[in-house]
Parts: structure tokens; sequence; C-alpha cells
């Protein structure tokens, strides 16, 4: 499966705790990240200073869905799905969201 053109969505739901250039404390969930180009396509794919994180993010019916919105809303899921749990709380809820 190749990147969906104009998405995405995976440089923007996702956290990032490393270092990206132009982000040196990472980036926050929600927020895009400041290497999305144009057609939303990444300006540093393929190179070495591009976080192992991103490189391990690859497209799939699962991760992508139908649509941004669908890729979106996966990714938030993970997001919160993977974040440690404060004190006291229970974790994350463990299905992904169903895609309409």
């Amino acid at each position: 499966m190749e990147c969906r053109p104009g998405c995405g969505a995976c440089c923007t739901a996702p956290s990032i705790s490393s270092p990206i250039p132009g982000m040196p404390q990472g980036k926050p969930a929600g927020v895009p990240c400041v290497q999305l180009g144009a057609g939303a396509r990444c300006r540093i794919f393929g190179h070495p200073e591009r976080p192992a994180v991103c490189a391990s993010l690859q497209p799939s019916q699962a991760m992508c869905g139908a649509n941004r919105t669908q890729a979106m809303q996966w990714l938030t899921w993970m997001e919160q799905a993977t974040a440690p749990s404060p004190p006291g709380e229970s974790p994350a809820a463990d299905k992904p969201p169903r895609m309409a």
C-alpha cells in the first residue's frame, strides 16, 4: 500500500518524543510536523535525520482506512492506547475504533 496523497495523518496524530529538524523537543500528538510539506508529504523522508518512529509507520489498510479521517481516528486511538496511564486510572480502550 502506498501513502495516500494529501493525507499526512501519520505526521499529525502521533506524538514524537525524539528530535525532528525544526522541532528539537519532538512534537505533541495532534500537531502537524514542521517537516510535513506540500501535498502532505514528508520533506525528510529517506533522510537519516528522520526519526525512527516515523520510519516504523508503514501504510496499511488498518492504519490508513479509507480516508484521512479514518486514519486520524486510528492513529489517535493508537496514541491514546500506548500512552502511559496516570496513577489510579485505567488504561485506554483496548479496541481500535470502528471504521464506518
